[in-house]
């Protein structure tokens, strides 16, 4: 028998659980805190126990995690980052699913997807797509949109010609192959993630699911920022969903880059993204489109306890954004809450490093 150490010999499983167990205790007196407070009754017994929760919480995640490393950027900021003459690194964001709250009787998802790329890349993209739909549809004045491409809806069912079919698909993966672009997103299981704000609300986390995924995301698209070679800025557009959900989106924006989130400092969020953000509709071959593919694909990959393997998922595994072993913000993809399925999300962030590598 071979004397190599195999198994968990450094206890990081046990560690990882007992971390878990601390979280869950700590949601709890949470809870206790606020049923108590509301009463009238003196919390502070609570503060003590929280703090005690949260500190053998942090004992354990570093055992198995690691010592928990600052967060800081290591690159110089700037007191105007637009009088650096900083190049635009541009990122186009589109939702699927529904953020607000839904009837209680099923699991319901939301996701955030997005595309980082150069200005160069958008123009080359357009060109691409609008190619495509000269070929297949004789005009450019129609947008990709998801999940009708999938099932082959509308406009993309072609009469039921299914050689047509296969040759729009086989495109449409030609394009996504080629285009230059790093994904980012956020899947949010709602029905989990509302049970962990009633159980114990989080002063960091926004309540409104649109506005979390905003946050996730764009810590991850910071951290990208901040480590890429070029001194860039993040230049942001959103698919618009109307003038106040919009609205909404902005306030959301403003706030973080005011006051930051628990991870990234806001003086972060100022350095390495533009203040104003862009909405676009949904027309023509804009990179939106591209984004609407992606957040799709994220969506059903949330929806399937992020063990299936959607329609174009193998395709944009190593375009996601990746540093280091991609723990704490260095992976472009956040599944929220995960706790119980963390594992399975560790296992697919190594499979699209070792894809990524190739």
């Amino acid at each position: 028998m071979s004397n190599e150490q195999v198994g968990d010999p450094e206890g990081r499983r046990i560690a990882k659980h007992r971390a878990l167990l601390f979280a869950e205790a700590a949601q709890i007196a949470r809870l206790l805190k606020t049923r108590l407070a509301r009463a009238g009754y003196d919390t502070s017994v609570c503060d003590a126990l929280i703090r005690d929760l949260g500190g053998h919480e942090n004992s354990y995640l570093i055992k198995a995690y690691g010592p928990v490393k600052s967060r800081k950027k290591p690159r110089r900021r700037s007191p105007q980052p637009l009088t650096d003459e900083r190049q635009a690194n541009y990122i186009y964001i589109d939702e699927n699913g529904n953020s607000k709250p839904e009837p209680v009787n099923r699991p319901t998802f939301f996701s955030l997807g997005a595309v980082s790329m150069t200005h160069e890349s958008a123009v080359k993209y357009q060109a691409a797509a609008d190619k495509i739909k000269n070929a297949f549809f004789r005009t450019t004045d129609l947008t990709f949109h998801e999940p009708s491409m999938r099932n082959r809806d509308g406009i993309y069912y072609f009469n039921g010609d299914e050689h047509k079919q296969q040759a729009f698909e086989n495109a449409i993966t030609d394009l996504i192959k080629t285009t230059d672009f790093v994904a980012f997103g956020v899947g949010v299981r709602k029905r989990a993630y509302e049970d962990f704000m009633e159980g114990a609300s989080d002063p960091y986390l926004p309540i409104d699911v649109y506005s979390l995924a905003i946050d996730l995301l764009l810590e991850r698209y910071v951290d990208y920022l901040a480590y890429k070679s070029e001194n860039t800025i993040g230049r942001i557009t959103f698919e618009s969903q109307g003038p106040k959900e919009d609205a909404e989106h902005q306030l959301e924006y403003s706030r973080l880059l005011l006051d930051g989130t628990q991870w990234v400092h806001s003086s972060d969020f100022r350095n390495w993204l533009e203040t104003r953000l862009t909405y676009v509709p949904k027309s023509g071959s804009h990179p939106v489109e591209l984004a609407d593919i992606f957040s799709r694909d994220l969506y059903e990959w949330t929806r399937g306890n992020c063990q299936s393997n959607p329609h174009r998922w193998e395709l944009f595994q190593s375009k996601i954004y990746l540093r280091g072993d991609g723990m704490r913000g260095k992976f472009g993809v956040k599944i929220f809450p995960d706790s119980d399925i963390r594992d399975i999300i560790e296992a697919h962030r190594f499979r699209c490093g070792e894809i990524g590598s190739n």
